[in-house]
């Protein structure tokens, strides 16, 4: 195979490797839960892979569930009975984010010391899963606010940080409704393991942010004159309260992380040929600054390796203009370092969930022709890239990786491979 096709073949290998019922079965172990002490069983299952972690959980209890919520980017073809389905907004909220997190605080708030809750949440919760702690405040104000912070070149802790402050379900807060009811978090995470409580927005997690971090974010990235007046009046004003505190009553499972998909990834290089070195110190850096460090620790170790694969994951960061086209962050990065490239070699980058940013691609991948084979077909790539237009100069040249979603969401994998 090509160095690209080596490069593809990674990252699918990656993908198809970080099997959710079979983390379940090796991390999970129900038996010991004592599950027939309680009178009913419930789920709530948020974010992108919502549908395949509730299937699981489902195939797997001893005893049917009482109900549920599920909020997910589809519906499901056969639901389970008695569970409400609901399709989220992603990366803005819609109405289902609204109805289903009214819809699960109902339930939580039903349940007794009697009942077991299991919360299944994985990246994407975040805008799919959101309610504002103001009712005043409406879904397009929500949605502007959103904006705002995508686009703001903030890391994801920190806009997670003003997002747990507004939200009547995130920062613990969705814990917290269930009461006395027996809690159970399974956690697909999309973020650094250091920063769990950065997951959808940690929605059952014990929050590590305060209410002076979330004023600071918003000044450090001049976000208040982009808020609405209700807004801005709320963030500003004395009901801003600190999220709440947990007991710590609630067990917690990562059941699949980067760590998982960056280990799939390093089992194919090596059955290719290749000696592999793993970098993860870029994670949520600026796109352009984790570019130029990954290609300059290329540089540095592939005359000591030879056939050299480096792999990153993690998510880089970028900071949108008020116009621009299609495209994400993994497609940026691919095109940054087309541009830069000090030797022969590929890149490729792509996100687990099949989705990068508002392109119908998971990602891109690069080489040394990428420029000039951009050029000869009339697209120039450094305006491409100013213009954070990268999906349609990879559409055309047949080298955007196109996945579909995956209904899993495990950040972000970066391939370098060698040209040899």
């Amino acid at each position: 195979m090509t160095p690209i096709e080596n490069a593809r073949s990674i990252f699918h290998h990656a993908l198809t490797s970080s099997s959710i019922p079979a983390a379940f079965d090796r991390k999970v172990h129900l038996p010991s839960m004592g599950l027939e002490q309680y009178e009913r069983i419930y789920a709530v299952a948020v974010g992108k892979a919502a549908l395949p972690m509730l299937e699981t959980l489902r195939a797997r209890l001893p005893y049917p569930l009482a109900g549920g919520i599920c909020c997910a980017p589809v519906l499901p073809v056969k639901r389970i009975p008695g569970v409400a389905y609901y399709t989220g907004g992603h990366p803005l909220p819609n109405e289902d984010s609204f109805a289903s997190a009214q819809a699960t605080l109902q339930l939580l708030q039903g349940t007794t010391a009697r009942d077991f809750v299991f919360f299944l949440i994985s990246g994407g919760g975040s805008a799919m899963f959101e309610l504002p702690l103001d009712e005043r405040i409406s879904l397009e104000e929500t949605r502007h606010l959103y904006q705002a912070l995508v686009g703001s070149g903030g890391t994801i802790a920190e806009i997670n940080a003003v997002r747990k402050h507004f939200s009547a379900v995130k920062g613990g807060r969705l814990a917290a409704a269930a009461g006395n009811a027996a809690r159970f978090s399974l956690l697909l995470a999309d973020v650094a393991p250091r920063y769990l409580d950065a997951l959808s927005s940690g929605l059952t997690l014990q929050d590590t942010s305060t209410v002076a971090e979330c004023r600071e974010v918003i000044e450090r990235y001049h976000l208040w004159p982009r808020f609405s007046p209700a807004v801005r009046a709320f963030f500003e004003g004395p009901q801003l309260e600190e999220t709440p505190t947990l007991d710590g009553s609630s067990p917690v499972e990562t059941l699949l992380s980067s760590d998982d998909l960056v280990d799939s990834a390093r089992e194919m290089a090596l059955r290719l040929g290749y000696e592999v070195v793993i970098d993860n110190s870029c994670d949520d850096w600026d796109y352009l600054d984790a570019a130029r460090h990954l290609l300059g620790r290329f540089a540095e170790l592939e005359p000591k390796c030879g056939k050299l694969c480096l792999l990153s994951a993690g998510e880089v960061t970028v900071r949108l203009g008020h116009e621009h086209g299609a495209g994400g962050r993994n497609q940026q990065f691919a095109l940054a370092c087309a541009l830069e490239l000090p030797r022969p070699m590929v890149v490729l980058s792509a996100g687990s969930d099949g989705i990068d940013g508002n392109s119908p691609a998971a990602g891109a991948v690069a080489d040394a022709t990428t420029a000039a084979r951009s050029k000869a077909l009339g697209i120039d790539p450094a305006a491409s890239l100013a213009r954070f237009d990268a999906y349609p100069l990879f559409a055309a040249l047949g080298d955007a990786l196109v996945t579909g979603p995956t209904h899993n969401n495990l950040r972000d994998l970066r391939i370098m491979l060698s040209a040899t």
